[in-house]
């Protein structure tokens, strides 16, 4: 009989036990798979966000954090350099200001104004229902306006729908005049949180609110490069046009993010993983040194009979591989129902962009987790061969015929 197959009859004859290690394995398992989600999971997904736009370059002023930027000067100015530039296909650029809606029937509610230059929504926002903002014709009455679905249940607003919007300054209402907007669609805003109240319009629009006055600044400026022309040469020949700004691409904010925000649960995971590795060793050694402690007169019969040690300390790590392997197959599914479980607890946390996750499956994961079980059952069949391999064959069977 090969060591799998005796590995086999073994585990089907000490069922319960072989039960209660696999239902823990898988356990820890899972934990252990939600973990390695967790060490990159905030990193994939807000590189997905990126990624999910049409622009690849994010122009900013040179001061302050890599996600505190200051605003662009003279964008109306810098626009028409970058759309000359050879390296660059499109451009476009995004403001914000406080602002409220008011409407007769009930209070001023405060919410976000963003003004767009791009129609379809820069990738800030992405429809779910209704139109773009290039849905209304030059010269209506009332520009057009994409909400976020909260706003929009909130205020029972559709596609079609009249809303007025009062900017505000340094965070109070002003004396400007409220402006109409009209509700062309709704869509979802997965750079803010789920719970915001936005409104977007065109620039001309963001300018009608201002009462035609703006200054000529952008908190954000989008570029794409050229699919001829790589982003690292887009990205140098922007930062050439002027000193004052600072031009990023998608995988150089992502590589920023990775080593500056969030580093909290990367480190958290890396112990957590460590710890479950642990639990998961110490569970599957002390199972299987149960296992040949009970067993030890039939491992000295089998090697009265001739069976060789090898035979014995291979039938003892299949026994290993099997409890383990099963218990971390099972591990994958409850690790998934776990992590969108635990995603759904910490997305509730206030100002959290609802476009980020902080459980992201990748190849990586699904192979270290493999490697670390793999891991598990050598090191915890170790102990056990040894104990089965070296035990004294005469003394031992004496001892089982005397108890």
């Amino acid at each position: 009989m090969t060591p799998l197959a005796l590995a086999w009859r073994t585990a089907r004859r000490y069922r319960a036990r072989a039960v209660l290690a696999v239902i823990g394995v898988a356990v820890i398992g899972a934990l252990n798979f939600d973990m390695l989600m967790l060490s990159r999971g905030l990193v994939l997904s807000f590189a997905d966000l990126l990624n999910g736009t049409n622009y690849n370059i994010r122009i900013t002023g040179n001061t302050g954090q890599v996600f505190a930027r200051s605003p662009v000067d003279h964008a109306a100015t810098l626009m028409q350099k970058l759309a000359a530039l050879p390296e660059i296909a499109s451009v476009a650029t995004m403001r914000t200001a406080f602002a409220a809606i008011v409407e007769p029937t009930r209070l001023p509610q405060s919410v976000e104004l963003i003004g767009s230059s791009d129609p379809s929504g820069l990738g800030v926002w992405r429809r779910v229902s209704g139109s773009n903002l290039g849905a209304t014709s030059e010269g209506a009455a009332a520009q057009p306006a994409v909400v976020s679905q909260t706003l929009a249940d909130r205020f029972k607003v559709a596609p079609g729908a009249t809303i007025h919007v009062r900017v505000g300054i340094t965070g109070s209402m002003s004396a400007m005049p409220a402006i109409p907007l009209r509700v062309v669609g709704i869509g979802d805003f997965p750079f803010e949180s789920a719970d915001a109240l936005i409104v977007a319009t065109s620039m001309a629009g963001f300018a009608q609110a201002h009462g035609g006055v703006v200054n000529d600044q952008a908190e954000f400026m989008f570029a794409a490069s050229r699919p001829n022309v790589s982003t690292d040469a887009a990205v140098a020949a922007i930062e050439r046009l002027r000193s004052d700004i600072r031009a990023y691409s998608n995988e150089e904010l992502v590589a920023n993010f990775a080593k500056n925000a969030f580093t909290y649960f990367r480190q958290i995971s890396v112990v957590l993983s460590t710890t479950t590795a642990a639990f998961s060793f110490l569970l599957v050694t002390t199972l299987l040194t149960v296992s040949v402690n009970q067993r030890l007169g039939e491992v000295a019969a089998l090697r009265a009979l001739g069976i060789r040690r090898r035979h014995i300390a291979a039938t003892l790590l299949w026994e290993a591989v099997l409890l383990v392997g099963i218990g971390g197959a099972f591990a994958l599914p409850l690790g998934e129902l776990l992590a969108r479980s635990l995603d759904g607890i910490l997305r509730r946390m206030p100002g959290l962009p609802a476009g980020l996750h902080f459980f992201a499956f990748e190849p990586q994961s699904l192979v270290l987790h493999v490697l670390v079980l793999a891991v598990t059952a050598l090191v915890s069949s170790a102990y056990p061969v040894w104990l089965a391999v070296n035990l004294p064959i005469a003394q031992t069977l004496r001892q089982e015929v005397v108890s």
